[in-house]
């Protein structure tokens, strides 16, 4: 049995920018943070004594005999990528919802992939990890995906990630401890409510790219590495002021990013004490990210009543294997093929 623990992310400014569509002709840029809350995979392998082969437990319990039976699209994938001689149970569980523009489809793939690999006595590095996750995701799934998810996910740690032809490279924020706390001190995260599929959206923002927010979601990158290693502590003012102007243009790339709901809570926000914030992931739901004073908290909390705070910190280790205990029942007899070559 292998449990894999593999965070969220949260990214402050720069989504976009990291489809290939994108920065393979004009660069991208992002930065944030992979999120103390997890994606939780347990894999095992199966005793063969049940009528089913495969046992995947998620939103659904699906008990079926091939991969090709298998309803969740991502273990569907993943199974058939191997040639596994027995059954494997596959269980997840979540810190927060999916759909909700967490990167949550993305931390599955990598803790699925690192699970099944470390089954088989496979040690894969943490950049290996995310471009095969990404491969996964864009080019078996059909994903419109961008990049950072998965590289977050894989990771962790609080970084500038760039993008180009020949692909990205992380540069980590070495933020100190007292930096890091000064910021999420000023930072809310709230959950709306909505649950939303961010694949239309996606598809709208490539199918009509937009040069000009692109370009000013990329430059506003190096404005934010900026504030954030300000001489004494983050800039909040400034932080604030960029997440609002990213909020303005990612609403420009896609017809569903927001709507009048999520217009009327970010307008709440903003007259119930937060200095600006932006909504992440795709659009269309999830989590709204606020940059809120210490003493104003209170007050936006009350405002927004019934909805849901998530408390912020930084997970440094990325991807993690909690368990390890592959000499389980039946695993004498396991064998798996890596289809990666």
């Amino acid at each position: 049995m292998v449990i894999t623990r593999t965070p969220y992310r949260v990214s402050l400014i720069g989504g976009g920018t990291d489809h290939p569509e994108w920065y393979e002709q004009h660069g991208g840029a992002v930065i944030g943070f992979a999120l103390e809350k997890y994606c939780h995979l347990m894999v095992r392998v199966l005793p063969p004594y049940f009528e089913y082969k495969h046992r995947v437990v998620w939103s659904k319990i699906e008990l079926v005999n091939q991969p090709e039976d298998v309803e969740h699209p991502a273990v569907k994938q993943i199974l058939k990528m191997y040639d596994a001689d027995v059954g494997l149970a596959i269980h997840h569980d979540g810190d927060l919802p999916a759909k909700s523009g967490m990167g949550s489809s993305s931390s599955f793939v990598v803790g699925l992939l690192h699970a099944i690999k470390a089954l088989d006595h496979v040690m894969i590095f943490k950049e290996k990890l995310a471009s095969e996750a990404i491969y996964i995701e864009r080019n078996l799934l059909g994903e419109t995906v961008g990049c950072q998810d998965q590289i977050f996910a894989a990771n962790g740690g609080f970084h500038r990630i760039d993008f180009d032809s020949s692909g990205w490279k992380i540069k980590p924020q070495l933020l100190s401890p007292m930096r890091i706390k000064y910021l999420t001190d000023h930072l809310m995260l709230v959950f709306t409510g909505f649950q939303r599929y961010a694949t239309e959206i996606e598809k709208e923002k490539i199918r009509r790219l937009n040069p000009l927010a692109l370009y000013r979601l990329h430059k506003m990158v190096d404005e934010m590495q900026s504030a954030l290693t300000a001489k004494d502590v983050p800039d909040i003012k400034t932080i604030a002021r960029i997440l609002n102007q990213g909020w303005e243009e990612k609403k420009k790339l896609a017809q569903g990013v927001s709507n009048d709901a999520l217009d009327n809570l970010y307008q709440l926000g903003l007259t119930s004490g937060a200095l600006g914030g932006k909504l992440l992931g795709a659009g269309g739901g999830g989590f709204f990210l606020f940059v809120v004073p210490p003493d104003a908290r209170q007050h936006l909390k009350t405002a927004l009543g019934k909805l849901i705070e998530v408390p912020i910190s930084v997970d440094y280790h990325g991807s993690r294997v909690m368990v390890f205990e592959p000499n389980g029942v039946g695993h004498e007899n396991h064998k798996v093929q890596e289809r990666f070559g």
